[in-house]
Formats: C-alpha cells, sequence, structure tokens
C-alpha cells in the first residue's frame, strides 16, 4: 500500500517544513506531531524525524507516544553523510534533508516493500493456525493483539492443541521475529539438570561439567524463549525463574556474574495451574508473573468444522514430499464425529498413516482404523435427497414440522434454546461455572464466553435462590 500520511517530529521548524514540502511533492500528506501522542499521532502510516545529526534519532524513538512506536521512521538528518545513520531493517529509513526528490523516492519505495513484507509475514505468521471457526479467529485476535507488547504470555490447552503453534506466531509477529525463538519442554528434562538447561553452567561447576554451557536464556537473547509444560516444573525450580523474571538477570551454575535476561517469555501448560496451586505444587507468584495474558487452545472437538479443512492442509503438506491421496464424505463425516483425545496431533498421526497406507488412492469410511470409523460405520451411504429450495420444501411439508410462512427464526430459535440451557445449568449449579460447563459438556472458557455474548452474570443466576 502506498504511503499517503506521515507524522513529522523534531526540534528543528524550519527543517520541518522542508520536509513536510519534500513529502508534498510525493502527494503525501504531513503533519507535525507532538509528543502527547494525540488521535492524528496515530491514523498516520509512518514518522517522519528531523534531527541535526544521528545521535539524536535514539532520544527521538524513546521519546516516540505508543501510537508511533511501531511504525516505520523516515530519519532526516542535516547533512548529506549518512554513514553513521542507524538503519534499521525495515523500521528506520535514514534520508539526507539535502537530497534530491529521486533520493527520497528511492526510500520511500524501500519503505514501501519493508512494509508489504511486513504484511507478508503477518499473514503466514497466522497461517500455521488453520481453521475458520470462531474459536480460531478468536485466537488469530488475541495473538495480533499481544505480539507487539513485552507481556509474557500463558498459553493453556490440552496436548496437541498446537500451543506451540500460537507460541511462534506471537514471537514472528513481535519485534523480537527477527531474533531466536528457543522452546525447551519442562516436564521431559529431570529436574536436577533444568537449572543448567536454562541458565548454563561454568566448566566444574558440578561433576561431569568439563566444559561451559550456554544456557537457553542466553541463546534466546533478544528474542523468545517458550517454557513449554511449565506445569511441570518442580517447586523449588519455580523459585529461581520467579526470581529472574522479577530482576532480569540471572547466573549461570558455579558462576557469581549477573548476566541480562534480555528474552520474551512465553509459557504453556496443559495442566490446571490454579488446581496446583491450590495443591501446592504450583506458585501463586510465579503463576500470576506468567498469566499477563492467557491464550486458551480449544480441543479439536470443539472446532468439528475445522477438522475437513485442517486434514486437506495436511494431505497437501504430504503431497509435496510423496504422493497425496483424498478423503471420501464420509471419510471426513467419520472424523468429524471422533472424539480427537489426542487433538491436531493425533489427526497429523492419522493424515501420515492413511498416506502410507493408500498412496494417490480415495480413503473410503472402511479404510479407517476400526477407533474412528465407530459412530459412522452402521449407518447407510446417503440417498439421494433434494437439495436447495427442494430441500426447504421437503422440511415443511414434513408432518412432524409446521411452519408459519415467514414467521419462524431458526436463528433467534437456536440461541432462545442454548440461552435457556445456559441458564439451567447456572441454577441447577448455584452460579458455579465450572460446574455449569461440566454440565453442559463445554469447557469453561467456553462457556464463560457464550455467557458474555447473552451478557449473563453470576450474581444474577445467584439471586434467584
Amino acid at each position: 500500500m502506498a504511503l499517503s500520511s506521515v507524522c513529522i517530529y523534531g526540534s528543528l521548524d524550519q527543517e520541518r517544513e522542508q520536509v513536510a514540502s519534500l513529502l508534498d511533492f510525493f502527494d503525501i500528506e504531513s503533519r507535525f506531531g507532538e509528543l502527547t501522542g494525540h488521535a492524528a499521532e496515530a491514523d498516520c502510516q509512518a514518522v517522519a524525524i528531523v534531527c541535526r545529526e544521528a545521535g539524536e534519532l535514539a532520544d527521538w524513538l524513546r521519546q516516540l507516544p505508543d501510537c508511533c512506536r511501531k511504525k516505520p521512521v523516515l530519519a532526516f538528518f542535516d547533512g548529506e553523510d549518512l554513514q553513521d545513520a542507524p538503519a534499521v531493517a525495515g523500521k528506520v529509513f535514514p534520508v539526507s534533508l539535502q537530497c534530491r526528490h529521486r533520493d527520497l523516492k528511492r526510500v520511500l519505495d524501500e519503505m514501501e516493500r519493508a512494509s508489504a513484507a511486513t504484511a507478508r509475514r503477518r499473514r503466514q505468521s497466522l497461517q500455521s493456525l488453520e481453521g475458520g471457526s470462531a474459536s480460531i479467529q478468536r485466537i488469530k485476535r488475541l495473538i495480533e493483539k499481544v505480539a507487539n507488547t513485552p507481556a509474557n504470555v500463558l498459553v493453556l490447552g490440552e496436548s496437541g492443541t498446537g500451543k506451540e503453534l500460537v507460541a511462534r506466531a506471537i514471537h514472528r509477529l513481535s519485534d523480537r521475529g527477527d531474533k531466536p525463538f528457543v522452546p525447551v519442554n519442562c516436564g521431559a528434562i529431570p529436574k536436577d539438570l533444568l537449572e543448567s538447561e536454562l541458565f548454563g553452567h561454568e566448566k566444574g561447576a558440578f561433576t561431569g561439567a568439563i566444559t561451559a554451557r550456554t544456557g537457553r536464556f542466553e541463546l534466546a537473547r533478544g528474542g523468545t524463549l517458550f517454557l513449554d509444560e511449565i506445569g511441570d516444573m518442580d517447586v523449588n525450580m519455580q523459585v529461581k525463574l520467579l526470581r529472574v523474571l522479577q530482576e532480569k538477570t540471572f547466573e549461570r551454575v558455579g558462576s557469581n556474574r549477573s548476566l541480562k535476561a534480555d528474552v520474551r517469555i512465553i509459557a504453556a501448560t496443559h495442566r490446571n495451574l490454579e488446581e496446583a496451586i491450590a495443591a501446592g505444587r504450583f506458585r501463586e507468584d510465579l503463576y500470576y508473573r506468567l498469566n499477563v495474558f492467557p491464550i486458551e487452545m480449544p480441543p479439536l472437538r470443539e472446532r468439528r468444522e475445522d477438522i475437513p479443512a485442517l486434514a486437506q492442509s495436511m494431505i497437501d503438506r504430504l503431497a509435496k514430499e510423496q504422493g497425496g491421496y483424498r478423503l471420501d464424505q464420509r471419510c471426513l463425516n467419520a472424523l468429524m464425529a471422533h472424539d480427537w483425545p489426542g487433538n491436531v496431533r493425533e489427526l497429523a498421526n492419522l493424515i501420515e498413516r492413511l498416506r502410507i497406507l493408500y498412496p494417490d488412492q480415495t480413503v473410503r469410511l472402511e479404510d479407517l482404523p476400526a477407533a474412528y470409523r465407530g459412530k459412522l460405520e452402521d449407518t447407510p451411504p446417503p440417498v439421494a435427497s433434494p437439495t436447495g429450495m427442494g430441500a426447504v420444501q421437503a422440511a415443511v411439508n414434513s408432518p412432524s414440522v409446521r411452519l408459519a410462512a415467514g414467521d419462524f427464526d431458526l436463528k433467534a430459535h437456536l440461541q432462545e434454546t442454548e440461552l435457556s440451557f445456559i441458564h439451567a445449568a447456572l441454577t441447577q449449579t448455584n452460579g458455579v461455572v465450572a460446574a455449569a460447563a461440566k454440565l453442559l459438556n463445554l469447557r469453561r472458557t467456553t462457556l464463560v464466553e457464550k455467557m458474555r455474548k447473552y451478557h449473563i452474570e453470576r450474581e444474577e443466576v445467584v439471586s434467584q435462590f
């Protein structure tokens, strides 16, 4: 998208007017910004900073209002020698105030290409979270909101739901996206080795430490550290991690030299940390440090409508390596009826197995393993039935369905039915949301979302008693 508006900062009034004239030549609207950050600054696509010398730029970048910190910057300097100008890839573009129009055009084109690349990277980052269901679209919106903040993120969800995909998407969309993403599975490393794994150790720090080792905090410097299965971390190790999060420094095992912890923390777990806190297995203070911005991945059984797209995407990826195959409709129906205790990971396992068994073929219901065809195995293939308006007319003419023309709103009827069940469950459980969710066979967070949708307050339910 062509640049159309720029907000100009700087203490040199005459030079700011000069920059405004330069931009006006390219039909770019400009306005003078204030460090208080008004709405006008928020609407601009880019920022221009006018400095006497390159050394001033860092001070101006630090003072920019929050609404402008993520925008590309045209840095105008009073001089033609830009060798010392701090060009930051995709972020800061140095220009001389004495530049010609063609020189500025070249820089503007470079900025436009960088912006397009950023937008492309944003789209690609979210493509890994496949599916069009409302729950997945909500997850994508949350990722976009939190990515460019320094907030710690806690990704919750059952095993195999794609928690690491969420963490990687947040990392790629953040300012740290070009720095390392370092995952560590806290549940897979023995508790007596986890400290060394995270913080590193010096030579001779313990028996067997024959050389110094760089820990994951150092490897992730400037980037993101993904602490998977944080709920399995030993309580003593939790204390050490909490100190690092509070002080932003750490020491290698066997060293007293403090190192800066320049990392963004994203943690994940399949465990209920609130129950773990009550049982004394997880520290409450660490929980609140990590749970600044929670994201809960729904299990696959709660987004069955995504299964066909997920399956086809997996088949397409496998087809690039070896032959592909296709799933017939009854086979897809069976997959959508399955409860998927292993979630997306289980689906990926099945898709790869079917590729090995039926390369370049159509997989039918009877070709599926017995565990996946149970609910549909005894169902006969569908017979020809009316479609389009014929199907509607057949339903209206059915003796069990009598509708008055124009008087029936299916969407409203379904919402009323859902609302009545939610009220009944909450009433039956005295307003305890977790218990009501269990009655309705929903996740607690799903029920909370539905309560927000229908503007149901727990106090309203409890007050009925």
